[in-house]
């Protein structure tokens, strides 16, 4: 059904002016605030409201008023855009969505999960408009208002559906947007063995390393299935142990499972203020998890000089930790954090870097994703590579446990030093019995 958008901004405008009146009015009364549960369904009688005032004066003018199939679609786009994500809102409630690219408002592209990219319809009316609904988006989620205007024209967040939104404005022609779904949130290890991200035996191991407290680094290129996997390997971690996750912006979402994770600290980096004031950067927030009692830290991704305080705890009895890096191999990824320990306020040569990487990782896990073209060329993601750290001689010693065949097989590869541990938590060798 094709719904007046100009009509849900109109009536967006009207419900949020009410919705806000009365906050004003609860805060002069000294009234408890709504929560946000509290919050939607004060607005949902707004929205009925206001669409019955609508439907009043259509009729009071001789115009045919909206059926009750329009009004239902009406309602649906103006909670969407008071506490949804407006005309995004359709694509991210539909499971097949992986990517969505907006450079400008009319240029919508989408990507789907059976490797399709189809070009869709306008996601707002115009450009200024589509900043707006970003802003809105920015004001809402996370811990903090995150700004984005000419002064701030880079943005971070996670959208409530736990999809990842990046948006760039003023150093590109047209406001650009790339949105990467999370098309799974609550995810375990059989899951990732079911889709054939793992092999059942690479689960195993993994499972069992998680037990074992290792501490393991995935990495990965942009939109491989990093996350997905850390938020598997996460759920291996028993329920009663204490996690504290750390993030540039809250994407994790593990305390969301409380059956799961029932104790857990999600930090956030804070952004600077519009006077330069208030920042709180990743590396000062991995220092304060340290100091919040953790079984396990878990930092997100890794870009920069949170490294070195990441790998010292790692190195301080926080066993079991877990994190991501962009990498393009399982070999790379030490070159990578020796390159983010340099930019670090530490400057640790690479020799000293290198000395902490072995003290610190047990094992580097590598996901690679391709386009499997006997499938029609579906976009697969697998992991093709685990290595473990043997030590260090100059460089970082390392053998990788588990690597691609020439015919496109994930089998063992070199032998495992930890194998009698890793078995005492349920692995069984196979490859290496």
């Amino acid at each position: 059904m094709t719904i007046d958008h100009t009509l849900v901004k109109r009536f967006r405008q009207e419900v949020g002016d009410r919705l806000a009146h009365q906050r004003r009015l609860d805060q002069a009364s000294g009234l408890v605030p709504m929560t946000g549960e509290d919050e939607r369904q004060f607005a949902r009688a707004l929205i009925a409201q206001v669409l019955e005032e609508f439907a009043r004066g259509e009729i009071g003018v001789g115009r045919t008023p909206p059926t009750a199939e329009e009004e239902e679609a009406l309602a649906a786009g103006i909670h969407a855009a008071l506490f949804g994500v407006g005309r995004l809102q359709p694509l991210l409630d539909d499971p097949e969505v992986e990517n969505i690219d907006i450079n400008g408002c009319d240029r919508v592209f989408v990507g789907y999960a059976d490797g399709q990219e189809i070009m869709r319809e306008p996601v707002a009316e115009s450009d200024d408009e589509l900043v707006e609904l970003i802003q809105i988006l920015a004001a809402y989620s996370g811990l903090s208002s995150r700004p984005f205007d000419t002064a701030n024209p880079q943005l971070d967040l996670r959208l409530p559906d736990g999809s990842r939104l990046s948006a760039v404005m003023d150093v590109t022609v047209r406001p650009s947007i790339s949105i990467r779904r999370s098309r799974l949130g609550k995810v375990f290890l059989s899951d990732l063995v079911g889709n054939g991200t793992l092999t059942p035996e690479v689960g195993r191991f993994l499972s069992a390393a998680v037990a074992a407290r290792k501490n393991i680094m995935i990495s990965g290129s942009t939109n491989a299935g990093k996350t997905t996997l850390l938020r598997a390997l996460a759920n291996e971690i028993p329920p009663a142990e204490r996690l504290i996750t750390v993030e540039r912006a809250l994407e994790l979402g593990l305390d969301q499972f409380s059956e799961l994770h029932p104790n857990v600290v999600a930090f956030e980096q804070r952004l600077p203020n519009s006077e330069g004031q208030g920042e709180i950067t990743m590396a000062e927030l991995v220092r304060r998890s340290l100091r919040m009692n953790p079984s396990r830290v878990i930092v997100g991704e890794v870009l920069g000089d949170e490294i070195v305080t990441m790998l010292n705890a790692m190195t301080q009895g926080n066993d079991g930790s877990l994190s991501t890096i962009h990498a393009n191999s399982s070999m790379e990824v030490f070159n990578r954090i020796a390159t983010y320990a340099l930019q670090a306020a530490e400057r640790l040569p690479i020799e000293a870097t290198h000395m902490l990487i072995a003290g610190a990782i047990d094992f580097v896990v590598f996901i690679e994703k391709r386009n499997d073209y006997a499938s029609g060329g579906r976009l697969r993601r697998f992991v093709s590579s685990v290595r473990e750290v043997a030590g260090v001689d100059g460089r970082v010693l390392s053998s990788e446990v588990f690597a691609l065949s020439a015919d496109g097989r994930v089998l063992p590869h070199a032998p495992l030093s930890c194998l009698e541990e890793l078995a005492h938590h349920g692995y069984d060798p196979g490859g290496w019995a």
